[in-house]
């Protein structure tokens, strides 16, 4: 049986713009995904087909090959292959949302020297619609802040912390065991290379 045209199966225009095709590819996947009709082949079978024409139609390359060979310059969809499998499956429908609220969104390919802060968490539980099409929300999220009373200093006058006696600041303690020499993190400061003498009576060094 030959394969239904892709920019039949997304409703589309052949000289439709991204914005319109992806447009119609979120109505058909918000209609037709699996978790939206569990037990339904038929609408099973529609949400794939349309991924695999959205897939190749939201590729520049792919959807220029298309419109020259057809089906031809695809192969049997993708080379045989899943339309779930290939580079980027579905990403620009639900990825941007999820990749913002799990992840930190997209991240670049250069390389950044930038240090990362700790991890914030928060859960949260969304609608598949809202996923598909998103949603903005205010959340409210704890963080620690520095202590006023140290100024993140630690200590009760202000100073900062001192050079660990014990490892001269190098957080390691080396032992000679016969030909080897192990190197373990100092008892004294935990690894860090600082101790506190004179800690805040507000943070009590916790900073």
């Amino acid at each position: 049986m030959s394969k239904a045209d892709y920019y039949e199966v997304l409703g589309v225009a052949r000289d439709c713009s991204e914005g319109e095709l992806k447009t119609a590819y979120r109505k058909l996947a918000m209609k037709f995904h699996p978790d939206r009709n569990p037990g339904d082949a038929k609408s099973e079978e529609r949400f794939k087909e349309a991924s695999e024409a959205y897939q190749v139609l939201s590729d520049s390359q792919k959807r220029a090959a298309y419109d020259r060979y057809g089906h031809a310059a695809t192969g049997a969809g993708f080379g045989g292959g899943s339309p779930f499998t290939e580079a980027g499956d579905l990403g620009d429908i639900f990825g941007d949302l999820f990749g913002e609220m799990f992840g930190g969104g997209r991240r670049g390919g250069g390389n950044s020297r930038v240090q990362r802060g700790e991890d914030l968490r928060y859960d949260i539980t969304i609608e598949f619609e809202e996923a598909v099409f998103g949603k903005e929300t205010e959340i409210k999220v704890r963080r620690r802040e520095n202590c006023a009373a140290c100024n993140g200093a630690g200590t009760s006058s202000g100073r900062g912390p001192s050079v660990c006696a014990q490892c001269q600041g190098r957080g390691q303690i080396r032992y000679q065991q016969g030909f080897f020499s192990v190197a373990r993190a100092c008892g004294t400061c935990g690894g860090s290379g600082t101790v506190i003498t004179d800690p805040c009576s507000t943070c009590r060094g916790r900073r």
